[in-house]
């Protein structure tokens, strides 16, 4: 529901002037964004009222998911990330490596299970070869013919170019050549070098993630856009985040959707040494969903909820804060339950339109580039 004139008259005029410039379908500035995602009070019905029309004018009321499966072939990873509960270290006792020929028989059980989509990642392992990654694509793509492969980070691909000693063009043509459909846009946590340096300081640096992204791009793969937060960044690293992805988009036009995934705490080496928050409130995630539609509705149509990290039922009420994506059923989800969540690691297709439905909105299964495959009336 649109604010009345009268609710926006009696707010901050800075905030409201960031509403109606939205809402006119004028760009904010990064500095006005900031301003949306301190909002509280009254001004957290107005941002998602403001996110919601937004959002139906973009997309209309059909909310989408991918039938697809997380397959995470190890979690060995010389990284060390704060943030990350997932990982095992060389040498670790419960370090696990898949081979190509398990992601492939994994892929073929997807597909025969009506997925259309395998989202493919895992550590930075001194024990991958330099062909592991070229070799683990042609397996999916023997076992499960038609699947859409949607795979590493540009921290993986940074890896392989590292491991082949090759750039970052050459590395990205030979994983396309070899069965790479698209990418995740994981790997950027917070793109801010200060923040970064607190969280993951052995992580590739926000300009090697961004150039690596524009090459994709550049050369025909799509990705995915995402930003975690609620760890130690503030509004300003959050806006800053949103504002590079946004002229990223302008420029290239790669990005499939934004992901938010919030900071799951519990069991993270980050959260344990005192120096990252307990995560995100109720209301700053209601925030930071809403706030992100009105910043990048002109250029990024597809705002995706996180369901693993904040539960189903609260993933349905953000169908009202400018979100029209409810991801994938994924089959396994082993990232965010090593950090501690506890919602899950997969979503039956009812399940989800169930969810949707409830809504009041209309559902729709998806490919991984937004398709429609059917909807559910």
């Amino acid at each position: 529901m649109l604010p009345s004139e009268g609710l926006l008259r009696s707010l901050d005029p800075e905030f409201s002037g960031a509403i109606d410039a939205a809402l006119d379908g004028r760009d904010i500035s990064e500095a006005e964004l900031v301003r949306l995602l301190r909002a509280r009070g009254p001004e957290v019905h107005v941002l998602v009222g403001a996110a919601d029309e937004l959002r139906r004018r973009a997309v209309g009321d059909v909310v989408t998911f991918v039938v697809n499966r997380n397959i995470n072939f190890t979690n060995e990873c010389t990284l060390s990330c704060g943030f990350c509960a997932f990982s095992r270290r060389p040498g670790d006792p419960e370090v696990y490596l898949m081979s190509p020929e398990e992601v492939g028989r994994r892929a073929e059980e997807a597909q025969r299970a009506g997925a259309t989509e395998v989202c493919v990642q895992g550590g930075i392992s001194p024990s991958l070869g330099p062909d592991y990654y070229t070799s683990l694509l042609r397996e999916v793509k023997r076992r499960a013919p038609g699947i859409h492969v949607h795979a590493f980070s540009p921290q993986e691909v940074h890896y392989y170019a590292s491991m082949r000693g090759i750039g970052i063009r050459e590395a990205l043509a030979e994983l396309r050549d070899a069965g790479l459909d698209s990418m995740p846009g994981t790997a950027a946590e917070i793109l801010d070098d200060d923040v970064r340096r607190i969280i993951a300081p052995r992580k590739i640096s926000t300009h090697r993630w961004v150039e690596i992204v524009e090459e994709a791009h550049r050369m025909g793969i799509p990705t995915t856009s995402t930003m975690m937060y609620g760890h130690v960044e503030g509004p300003e690293h959050r806006a800053r985040h949103l504002a590079l992805l946004r002229d990223l988009q302008s420029r290239t036009h790669g990005f499939t959707e934004f992901v938010l995934l919030p900071f799951v705490h519990q069991n993270t080496p980050i959260y344990r040494s005192g120096t990252a928050r307990p995560g995100s409130t109720g209301v700053e995630d209601v925030v930071v969903h809403a706030a992100s539609r009105v910043f990048l509705n002109n250029y990024i149509r597809n705002i995706q909820v996180s369901w693993p990290k904040l539960g189903p039922k609260f993933s349905q009420l953000l169908l009202e804060a400018g979100v029209n994506d409810m991801g994938g059923t994924l089959m396994e989800e082993s990232i965010s339950r090593s950090a501690g969540a506890s919602y899950g690691e997969s979503m039956s297709p009812g399940e989800i339109v169930r969810l949707i439905r409830d809504a009041g909105r209309r559902p729709a299964q998806r490919d991984t580039t937004y398709g429609i495959i059917r909807y559910y009336d």
